[in-house]
């Protein structure tokens, strides 16, 4: 597996030289194989931040302590280091960097994206210092998809609308009683053009491209994830650890019953 790792990873650092914005690769050794990420360019407070921690030694020695299969294998604590069996882990240092949310990067199958605290106590859904997790996730039949994504965005259009149209209803209903159609569709575009003003700004919605969708069906993901952690990254070799890793047993904390080290996380083309 080494081998076909430096095989690939050969062949990205040449085309590497081509790239007009060449994006930095790291190698996380672990106990049970090795995985390569890419650093994404444009979310450079966490590219930095994990570029440093990793230079620093932070990582090796620390464990993957908290795997959900189908969900997510989370890492880089620093009080997993030397931590006795059983052990609750993750509760880090309690220092954060900003969110840096792009709509290009979303939680397929290999995502690097950093955990956070809950919104009660993060409105601005900042960023542990140091812990980071990759995505395992699930993969989701185009109907599954689609159906997630109405879940989220009907109630949110339904909402929208009740908003502009219920306080018009009586006026729409009066000017369709009295046949007045040319003042009708006066009032109700106007409603229309609010309801999508108003639908366009919404944030909370869930707008997927057909590649984030091709990577939902086919290769899997958590999307229920996105626009709510900071993903800065994604594995580029390794998938199977990820796998392997993800399928060990737990115990109540999700933390695996044989410990997963982090050996050594090195950056590989600076």
């Amino acid at each position: 597996m080494k081998k076909n790792i430096s095989l690939a990873l050969a062949l990205l650092l040449s085309w590497g030289v081509f790239a007009q914005e060449k994006e930095t690769l790291a190698e996380i050794e672990t106990s049970l194989g090795t995985m390569v990420v890419k650093l994404y360019n444009d979310t450079p407070r966490h590219r930095d931040n994990f570029i440093r921690l990793a230079k620093e030694g932070h990582y090796d020695g620390t464990l993957f302590y908290r795997v959900i299969k189908e969900f997510m294998i989370q890492g880089g604590s620093s009080d997993s280091r030397n931590a006795r069996p059983g052990q609750v882990l993750g509760y880090g240092k309690e220092v954060t960097i900003p969110a840096e949310f792009r709509p290009g990067h979303y939680h397929k199958k290999g995502a690097l994206a950093a955990p956070r605290q809950p919104d009660n106590m993060n409105m601005d859904k900042d960023s542990d210092i140091s812990q980071f997790y990759i995505v395992q996730g699930k993969k989701y039949t185009a109907t599954e998809l689609e159906n997630y994504i109405k879940s989220i965005n009907v109630p949110i259009k339904r909402k929208i609308q009740e908003k502009y149209y219920y306080p018009k209803k009586p006026l729409l209903d009066s000017l369709r009683a009295a046949h007045n159609v040319p003042e009708f569709k006066k009032v109700a575009g106007k409603v229309k053009e609010q309801i999508n003003a108003e639908w366009k700004a919404n944030t909370e919605k869930i707008e997927m491209s057909e590649q984030m969708r091709r990577d939902y069906v086919n290769y899997g993901g958590c999307p229920h994830l996105d626009g709510e952690y900071t993903v800065f990254g994604e594995v580029i070799a390794g998938f199977e650890v990820i796998d392997k890793i993800a399928s060990l047993p737990t115990d109540k904390h999700d933390r695996p019953l044989t410990d997963v080290r982090i050996t050594k996380v090195t950056i590989l083309d600076e």
